[in-house]
């Protein structure tokens, strides 16, 4: 019997969720400034580095990372942003797979990097997974990384897109440090503002890589000046 894959809070969103994809080629079309991930994301690693993007949408973050000059692996399930992905950015790599389904042996046997410097998952998608499946998704990300290599996560705790869940951030910490995850850093935007309940950006690394340096020697959370 073959293992049904939990429905997401994505999928069940049908047609609801086609605006996505349209609103963000747009975007790109008009030379809008869509790559705030991404040079997030640029900054955390040396160059060259081997990135996979969890849950790449229509492939922007990544692509922006490959034009910088990072190995970068593109991981979408849903088969019309994938079919977009590969129409917009023809060099990404793109792997049609829910995060669930990655795995070090599926990546390698595609000739593809088994694990990675930075994991990025933005853009929502933790609020999107199917239920109860959360942990589970932070596990199987922490599992994809190189020794040293980090997540990073951003998502709206509150208030999110129809379909996406409440996720408190007290709740997703506690989640990702029960993945074996330690939280490094919190912010309120991928420019760093401080961090508050409108969005939530982390910078995840494996809790069993030792503890950070020292000017991070504590979960640094970005808080407004008093």
């Amino acid at each position: 019997m073959t293992d049904v894959p939990p429905v997401t809070r994505w999928a069940s969103g049908g047609r609801r969720n086609d605006g996505y994809g349209r609103k963000f080629a747009e975007l790109v079309d008009d030379g809008a400034d869509v790559d705030g991930e991404a040079r997030l994301a640029d900054a955390l690693l040396p160059r060259g580095a081997r990135v996979l993007d969890a849950g790449a949408g229509m492939g922007r973050v990544g692509a922006a990372l490959a034009a910088r000059g990072h190995r970068v692996v593109a991981a979408e399930p849903d088969a019309a942003l994938v079919a977009q992905a590969r129409r917009t950015y023809p060099d990404l790599e793109v792997v049609e797979s829910d995060i669930l389904g990655l795995s070090a042996d599926l990546l390698a046997g595609r000739g593809l990097p088994p694990t990675y410097d930075l994991v990025v998952c933005v853009g929502n998608v933790m609020i999107y997974l199917a239920e109860a499946t959360e942990r589970d998704v932070l596990a199987r990300l922490r599992g994809l990384l190189a020794p040293g290599g980090r997540v990073l996560v951003g998502f709206h705790p509150v208030g999110g897109p129809t379909t996406s869940r409440t996720y408190p951030p007290a709740e997703f910490a506690a989640d990702a440090e029960a993945s074996g995850l330690r939280v490094d850093l919190r912010a309120g935007s991928y420019q760093l503002h401080p961090a508050d309940e409108g969005y939530a950006v982390w910078v995840l690394s494996r809790a069993d890589d030792g503890p950070v340096p020292t000017s991070f020697g504590h979960p640094t959370v970005l808080t407004p000046d008093p």
